[in-house]
């Protein structure tokens, strides 16, 4: 692999406030202290491109945000994190999305106010860059309204000249999942990474080594199942499963453990890792990411990654 691959993320943009304690459950006509309260750079896509390029990628990030503050912020922290930000767009009349999260160290509840989440449109995407990227991924299938119908042929396109792809569904807050549109995607996809609950509303299964090794359709790539206190699963080309246990830390906030578990898949994918050792990376990167407030507080690097591996059993 080249000493710095260069990744486009094409996604949506939103600040998170997260509200973190071991009771943030908000109740009717009453009133709670918590422990914790920040505001932070949010959205699936955002925080993978941040992991990318803490673990040492050449990300470049494509997006709209309003043209507000709450945008402004997230363009800045993109730069901080080292995360090229040449082709994110604001939109004048337009607020940046916000998420509200309730998180405590097991588990979060999510509230999003959309705003410029599904502007994205695949107009914005240059054609200059797609000719010079190495890989490209993209989170929140179901909130990226303006982009959905477009993927296929943009990532079919992608694999015809040798770039391979990457993609997150997240959750559908529409209930409806797709499964036409996610079957029809995957036939040109090289890394597929849902959450276990994520996977078994697309395609219902009992469990999910089931859909795993009889349910899914045609796949091009690896599938690569996000299944929290109980590791991950990982399909290969060739229709086995292997599955890792997690790695035993003590996290601070679990915001963002899956979408930097989503870099480690890729950014792991791209060294040449595969099997076990692939998912084994990609569960140290979301471990270290729990050890740290929101998405981005405690980002993976190889070095931490590889010293999480030498001192914690997985």
């Amino acid at each position: 692999m080249e000493s710095r691959p260069m990744i486009v993320v094409a996604g949506e943009l939103n600040v998170d406030i997260i509200v973190s304690g071991n009771d943030v459950m908000p109740e009717w006509n009453r009133e709670k202290l918590v422990e914790g309260f920040e505001i932070v750079l949010g959205s699936s896509s955002a925080i993978t491109a941040c992991a990318l390029a803490s673990l040492g990628a050449d990300v470049r990030f494509v997006s709209v945000v309003g043209d507000d503050d709450f945008g402004r912020y997230c363009t800045n922290e993109l730069q901080r994190m080292g995360v090229n930000t040449e082709h994110v767009i604001g939109l004048p009349g337009i607020k940046t999305g916000v998420t509200l999260s309730f998180s405590t160290p097991a588990d979060r509840g999510l509230l999003t106010y959309a705003g410029s989440i599904p502007l994205m449109k695949p107009e914005l995407v240059p054609e200059k860059l797609l000719r010079e990227v190495r890989h490209l991924h993209f989170g929140s299938y179901y909130l990226q309204d303006g982009m959905r119908s477009y993927w296929p042929e943009l990532f079919q396109r992608l694999r015809s000249d040798g770039i391979s792809t990457s993609f997150d569904t997240g959750w559908d807050v529409a209930n409806e999942w797709d499964r036409e549109g996610i079957s029809t995607l995957l036939g040109h996809t090289d890394l597929f990474m849902p959450s276990e609950e994520e996977l078994l509303h697309i395609f219902p299964a009992d469990q999910v080594s089931d859909m795993l090794e009889s349910g899914l359709p045609p796949v091009a790539g690896l599938v690569a199942v996000k299944q929290g206190s109980r590791g991950a699963s990982l399909r290969e080309l060739d229709g086995s499963v292997s599955w890792a246990e997690p790695y035993q830390v003590s996290p601070v906030d679990t915001t963002g453990a899956g979408d930097c578990f989503n870099a480690g898949i890729i950014y792991g994918y791209l060294l040449g890792h595969r099997g076990k050792e692939l998912i084994r990376f990609a569960n140290a990167c979301g471990a270290v990411s729990t050890l740290g407030i929101g998405g981005t507080g405690s980002l993976p690097t190889v070095e931490a990654v590889r010293k999480l591996q030498a001192v914690v059993k997985a």
